[in-house]
């Protein structure tokens, strides 16, 4: 059982792994925890935000849509490599998701195929959303992917996880993609040698 880390505890953990980081407005008391339980975490989940524009897509996970209240994230990873961080407790990012994948994630194992929706992932994960437009095409450039490389590690060493605990939208939520356009098995292994 890993409680959550603190707003603070966060910025520090992510700073001490090297990455450049910025903090946009009031976002260590920017949070959902009205809205369900935060915590134990469990792992990381990455996303891609489908926009274009760092300026607006670090706004838009700030405040959110009428339809999905903001934050929609615990960080934003631009195209640069920076972590614009927007919120600080439990956050609208993973929806509902598989329980088996949630106790493979949690025992450090390979991931199974999700089949259902049975558990909320806000609960349980820490979310980052990764500037891109998510058309497979909109290249990642090597400072945003070493960024994500660095988070996913950072948060595992602050946890004792192993690289299996840093999934993809996609592999925690039927009918998602995110993030589209790279490998997140072969980001399991950069994070994995990182970690080492």
């Amino acid at each position: 059982m890993a409680p959550p880390m603190s707003a603070a505890k966060i910025l520090k953990t992510l700073k001490d792994g090297g990455l450049h980081v910025v903090e946009v407005r009031d976002w260590h008391n920017h949070d959902r925890d009205h809205h369900g339980p935060w915590g134990p975490v469990h792992g990381v989940v990455i996303h891609h935000t489908a926009t274009s524009g760092s300026e607006q897509t670090v706004r838009l996970c700030y405040d959110g849509s009428r339809q999905l209240p903001g934050p929609l994230c615990h960080g934003v990873i631009t195209k640069d490599g920076t972590v614009h961080m927007v919120g600080g407790g439990r956050v609208n990012h993973a929806g509902m998701g598989d329980d088996d994948v949630l106790r493979a994630v949690i025992a450090g194992k390979r991931l199974p195929r999700h089949n259902e929706t049975n558990t909320d992932g806000n609960q349980y994960f820490y979310g980052f959303e990764c500037e891109n437009k998510g058309d497979g095409k909109d290249p990642w450039p090597k400072a945003q992917l070493e960024a994500i490389e660095k988070v996913g590690a950072a948060l595992c060493r602050a946890h004792g996880w192993n690289e299996h605990s840093v999934i993809g939208h996609f592999e925690w939520q039927e009918g998602k993609d995110d993030p589209k356009g790279f490998s997140m098995d072969k980001m399991r292994e950069r994070i994995k040698a990182r970690l080492k």
